[in-house]
């Protein structure tokens, strides 16, 4: 089969072919059929302290069709679609028992990325079957979702409070969706990038403002107060000074943006308004199942922010493309 293979040390990505995977025990074999291309795809494989390491696959936002099953795989068929949690848990470590995110797990038996590719296999521990109404285009969102999802619920958000959401990509968007379905009463979305404008408030935002000298009377204008909830998603130095700059007193908040730089604040600040930051990484299968279940049934169609669908063998040149400046949003890979 065909799958992109990072070298490693920033070296461009190839499109090979590899053997086809066989399926353990306990596997699903799926004939992917899109696979999004995320940020910390760019980021990770650009030769950076944080790096997927040396010839490795990639790819974690997909969804395909069980081709194959394992000796013993039961409650999956031929022709059942799915969307893949790409970290796989032991299932038995003290983060497992206690946290249930997979990505947390302490002794994980593997990796589950390997979407650029034609085919994978994918331990049905980690499968999530798409309802009839569901495309494959919403099953490989699921992932970006439950980031989403995950984050915003962890800022324990209350009916009519007050939300600020950093950042204009697919998780700051659907972190605008899931603070809008979970019962915020106004929502402002700020993002450097004004192209960003009509998606923020397709998802649910009230306002959207654009990074600039008045913004904090001017989210606290359309707000009505200070955020008393700020959802960083933007994951780049400077966010989480901004996010304190913003935040009302004893606010919350929550960095999704997953900054992977030093990013310098001022303990005293976030002290005067006695604000609590959480940081917070994956997501667990709950939150894949209830997406499943719950996506059609939203207030707006998650597929709205996806600008894109190329092939396999076009994904080294997007890469490329999306490390600059482009007018992307969410990228498809389609097999």
């Amino acid at each position: 089969m065909k799958a992109a293979i990072y070298p490693g040390h920033g070296k461009p990505i190839t499109i090979e072919d590899i053997a086809d995977p066989q399926p353990g025990a306990d596997d699903v074999i799926i004939k992917v059929a899109r696979c999004g291309i995320c940020g910390t795809d760019t980021s990770f494989t650009k030769g950076a302290m944080f790096d997927f390491g040396e010839n490795v696959q990639f790819g974690h936002e997909y969804a395909g069709e069980i081709v194959e099953l394992g000796n013993s795989v039961t409650g999956f068929a031929l022709g059942d679609r799915i969307a893949v949690l790409p970290s796989i848990a032991c299932g038995e470590c003290s983060s497992c028992r206690s946290h249930g995110n997979n990505v947390l797990c302490l002794n994980s038996p593997g990796s589950g990325m390997v979407g650029f590719a034609e085919y994978a296999s994918v331990p049905t521990s980690v499968a999530t079957r798409l309802p009839s109404v569901l495309s494959m285009a919403d099953g490989a969102l699921i992932e970006p979702m439950a980031i989403s999802l995950y984050g915003t619920k962890l800022a324990q958000i209350q009916p009519g409070d007050r939300v600020l959401v950093l950042g204009g990509g697919s998780v700051a968007l659907y972190a605008i969706y899931w603070a809008r379905r979970l019962g915020a009463g106004r929502i402002v979305a700020m993002s450097r990038s004004a192209r960003r404008k009509e998606l923020s408030l397709a998802m649910g935002a009230d306002v959207f403002i654009p990074f600039g000298d008045n913004e904090v009377g001017e989210v606290v204008e359309a707000l009505g107060g200070p955020p008393q909830h700020v959802l960083e998603c933007v994951g780049a130095e400077g966010m989480m000074m901004k996010s304190i700059m913003h935040v009302g007193q004893f606010g919350k908040i929550v960095s999704l943006g997953f900054c992977t730089s030093p990013d310098p604040l001022i303990p005293g600040m976030a002290s005067y308004k006695c604000a609590s930051i959480q940081f917070a990484v994956g997501y667990s299968m709950k939150e894949f199942h209830y997406i499943a279940d719950q996506m059609d049934k939203g207030h707006v169609d998650p597929k709205a922010i996806i600008t894109n669908d190329i092939p396999l063998v076009d994904l080294p040149t997007m890469m490329d493309v999306l490390r600059g400046p482009n007018e992307e949003t969410k990228v498809h890979v389609c097999m």
